[in-house]
């Protein structure tokens, strides 16, 4: 380690996580430099938790509602102040180590970090689609911050400021079509109950001009053209699934309608 444990504040690593054996080594192999290493598992139905248990502190296990509540539930169960939020199909680089370890050595005023991902889909390194500006809040004090009260993509409320490391995760997202599906029919019915508060009937123009204008955004204007082929499929994927975040919410209002409206 650069630096003596004396030197610096500790932190905690947090890892929620369920069926992710794929993954689940490698990720906690990536953190053991940190003080406490804490996995919480969403009850998996694989190998995921007999990988974790001789790679990390402590495996917790916590139904799972959403993303926002499973690290809600989990941050008062850590051991310091300081934590990182690592999710399994992400790595910690050496470069990115040392620059935490960097920060907890001199926090400053700074009650958090937000840190770019680089990100890569189905094998391939993607460097645009918009992806190329994706960072999220992961390292920040527990007794400032907590999830928002959302169902999907929910960002961390910080008190105080926030900085910005220079260092990326990498992100290993989707290796397939199956597991890609399998995932977006939940995240979608999930945005579609976000929505919901904000967009009391479904129109016309979100089910046609939201989806194409998704598409022209990042395949266009984040220059996803530059991904080939990749960039092809990440952006029409974007598209499909603003369309059906729309068109759950247009099904559920629609059900909610009294007979013969």
């Amino acid at each position: 380690m650069a630096m003596s444990e004396a030197a610096r504040e500790k932190v905690s690593v947090l890892i929620p996580c369920g069926n992710e054996e794929a993954n689940i080594a490698a990720c906690l192999a990536s953190v053991q430099w940190a003080d406490e290493i804490v996995v919480v598992d969403s009850f998996s139905k694989d190998r995921t938790v007999e990988l974790a248990k001789p790679l990390c502190t402590r495996v917790l296990q916590h139904e799972y509602v959403n993303s926002a509540t499973q690290k809600n539930w989990a941050l008062p169960q850590l051991t310091h102040d300081w934590v990182l939020i690592v999710d399994a199909d992400e790595r910690v680089t050496p470069e990115l180590r040392e620059e935490i370890l960097g920060v907890l050595a001199d926090p400053g005023t700074r009650n958090g970090h937000r840190i770019y991902r680089q990100n890569h889909f189905m094998g391939r390194r993607v460097n645009y689609c918009g992806w190329q500006s994706d960072k999220v809040l992961r390292l920040f004090r527990r007794s400032k911050g907590r999830y928002q009260d959302r169902e999907v993509h929910a960002d961390v409320e910080l008190e105080g400021e926030t900085g910005v490391l220079r260092h990326k995760l990498l992100h290993y997202t989707f290796t397939s079509f199956e597991q890609y599906m399998r995932k977006f029919d939940q995240y979608t019915t999930w945005a579609a109950g976000d929505r919901a508060k904000r967009t009391p009937k479904v129109r016309w123009h979100h089910l046609t001009l939201r989806p194409a204008f998704r598409f022209f955004k990042q395949y266009i204007l984040k220059r996803g053209f530059l991904d080939g082929q990749a960039g092809v499929v990440i952006c029409s994927l974007a598209a499909y699934s603003v369309f059906m975040k729309y068109a759950k919410l247009w099904e559920r209002q629609q059900r909610e309608l009294p007979d013969g409206e």
